[in-house]
């Protein structure tokens, strides 16, 4: 028996199933009846299909598909309603672009037609939506775009866009579905079968991770500064053996995601200054910005190797640092091949026992005087330190990710495993972290993930969306504002440009402010979420322990409102 006719707008979901997509996290509009009578007609016959979630806000919808993505390493699709909803969603794309973390995205596009054609305008916001250029919305930040022209180019551009997007250095692809287009018939025959593209992988070139090889080996004082982890669980396992054993010191600098456990012997803390100074070797491990120019100084004798999917980050008009060598491949390869081409290499044991030593006293020192600045200086006082010494102290041996977004501080808050720990992109798209771990969360219903910010960029999450979806879903994210009251980043900024200027001496600088700070615990039980507001610093250990067994226990959404008393 044949199956009945299907619009192109119904077999969307049927290729992105056999493309291996778990979900599509979307947000409708009036271009997508031929999508949802496809997913009913689906439905009718049994016929399997990726998760269709219904996502209240475009921004969140993103974060969730990056999120998902970074604890499964599998694309997933988003699905937006023509230019207003591709607009909301271009601060998520600009987020992926920047962290290289690939993305289906697709908006319909206003019908063209005014009548006589199946799908032609039937309400104002037809004429009101169409614009010239609508994929200039997101076209920069992603790798491929298209329009869809006629309905049996589906499948292949679907196959075309995964593949592009899941391929090194992957990132964020965009699809245009005019309405027109997906309510055309499409051929059944195909649509289930294996993919017709595959990815591409870089792998590194073996003669220049043979000459960074012989450059480490020879190195008095090897510097690795890592951002953006060191790929997956088999080459994270080796990096931080690799490096132990060679003795070489590694900086986690703006660190979007972990490369080596905070307590590791090797790991130097944040600040790659005094390191830099001294370095004759530096590993720049898929770091974007590895240093501060302006404050950081290298060491003009120093060689510097640049390692990454794409270690000249192409994709940025201007970032002059240094590269003596550079290895372009997915670090998951390119780390392994560095460790077996050093195993045989000549090597002054003595001097680098010696290191190894003086690396791990050091580490040690750092991590002790971090933790005596976390410790309250009075019974109420909260710092972010104290927020991220306590948290870290609360998940030790538990499985669980943070998601920090200007809020807990890595070293401060322990972290060991990799996946423990990601912060927001240096594209600085604001509400990310609370989007992103409801994303972890469904990618991984037994992980503890915890969303942790300042109340600006809770607001910017926007948070009756989040806590709606966490509910409707059933994800049980503990959520903690490290409330100020201020745009701390912005104060930061001012300070460190006029720390003498009129703004640092104001009793209130202009355009930072954020009172009277909203209850935020109101907005999260208002979701039937568990909420409870902080003030004394003594209280957070027992507060974080309430609000994880909530999580765990009661499988809901929980929130802690943390009064912050200094930065």
């Amino acid at each position: 028996m044949s199956e009945p006719a299907l619009a192109a707008g119904g077999a969307v979901f049927r290729r992105l199933k056999a493309l291996g997509v778990d979900y599509v996290f979307a947000n409708s509009g009036t271009d997508f009846p031929p999508i949802i009578e496809g997913l009913a007609q689906a439905a009718t016959q049994g016929i399997e299909l990726p998760g269709a979630l219904t996502i209240p806000h475009e921004h969140l919808a993103m974060g969730m598909a990056h999120g998902f993505f970074l604890m499964t390493g599998r694309a997933q699709a988003v699905m937006l309603h023509t230019n207003v909803g591709l607009a909301n969603g271009a601060t998520g794309a600009i987020n992926a672009a920047c962290e290289q973390v690939p993305v289906l995205l697709m908006s319909g596009r206003t019908p063209v037609t005014e009548e006589r054609r199946f799908g032609a305008r039937t309400v104002p916001i037809g004429w009101g939506q169409e614009m010239r250029d609508q994929t200039a919305l997101v076209r920069e930040a992603c790798k491929w775009d298209y329009e869809l022209r006629f309905s049996e180019q589906l499948p292949g551009l679907l196959d075309r866009a995964h593949a592009i997007a899941s391929s090194t250095p992957c990132g964020p692809v965009y699809l245009s579905l005019p309405r027109e287009v997906l309510c055309q018939p499409i051929a059944t025959e195909g649509l289930d079968d294996a993919p017709s593209i595959s990815p591409v992988t870089g792998a590194p070139n073996a003669e220049a991770v043979a000459e960074a090889a012989l450059m480490l080996s020879r190195a008095r004082a090897p510097l690795v500064i890592a951002q953006r982890g060191a790929g997956d669980a088999t080459s994270f396992a080796v990096f931080g053996e690799w490096v132990r054993e060679w003795g070489i010191a590694v900086s986690s600098w703006w660190a979007t995601r972990l490369a080596l456990p905070t307590t590791h012997p090797c790991h130097v803390g944040a600040d790659p200054g005094p390191w830099l100074e001294q370095a004759d070797v530096v590993v720049v491990l898929d770091s974007l910005a590895p240093w501060w120019p302006d404050k950081h100084r290298l060491n003009p004798e120093a060689k510097v190797i640049q390692i990454g999917p794409d270690p000249l980050f192409s994709r940025f008009p201007v970032r002059n640092f240094r590269a003596d060598l550079a290895i372009a491949g997915e670090t998951a390869l390119t780390i392994p091949a560095l460790v077996t081409a050093m195993e045989g290499l000549a090597r002054d044991t003595a001097a680098i026992e010696a290191r190894a030593e003086a690396l791990a006293e050091a580490a040690a020192r750092q991590r002790h005087q971090a933790t005596e600045a976390a410790a309250p200086r009075n019974g109420s006082a909260i710092t972010k330190a104290w927020v991220s010494h306590c948290l870290g102290r609360a998940l030790r041996g538990l499985k669980s990710t943070v998601f920090s977004e200007l809020g807990t501080i890595l070293g401060t808050l322990e972290r060991v495993e990799r996946n423990s720990w990601f912060q927001e992109p240096h594209s600085g798209g604001l509400g990310f972290s609370f989007p992103a771990a409801l994303g972890a969360q469904l990618a991984e219903p037994d992980r503890i993930c915890v969303a942790t910010m300042g109340d600006g960029s809770y607001m910017f999450s926007n948070p009756t969306a989040c806590h709606q979806v966490a509910e409707a879903l059933g994800l049980p994210v503990l959520v903690i504002i490290l409330n100020n009251a201020d745009w701390g980043a912005v104060r930061d900024s001012v300070t460190g440009l006029y720390p003498d200027g009129a703004a640092a001496r104001a009793n209130a600088m202009p355009l930072t402010g954020l009172a009277p700070s909203p209850d935020f615990t109101l907005t999260a039980r208002a979701s039937r979420a568990w909420a409870r507001r902080v003030e004394v610093a003594s209280d957070l250990p027992d507060a974080i322990a309430d609000a994880l067994e909530v999580v765990q226990t009661e499988r809901r959404c929980a929130l802690l409102d943390i009064q912050l008393t200094a930065v």
